[in-house]
């Protein structure tokens, strides 16, 4: 089954959309555990 130019433009769109903001939420899960594990301290005087 042959797809044509716009089928296939909005396929390759929502994937790559789809991945960015996939990645871009894995990111952010692996930011919230890294700030768990090691929490910010502020430095004494």
């Amino acid at each position: 089954m042959q797809m044509d130019n716009v089928t296939f433009g909005v396929t390759m769109l929502v994937c790559g959309m789809g991945g960015t903001i996939l990645t871009l939420w894995i990111m952010s899960l692996v930011m919230t555990a890294l700030g768990k594990i090691f929490p910010y301290k502020k430095e004494e005087d």
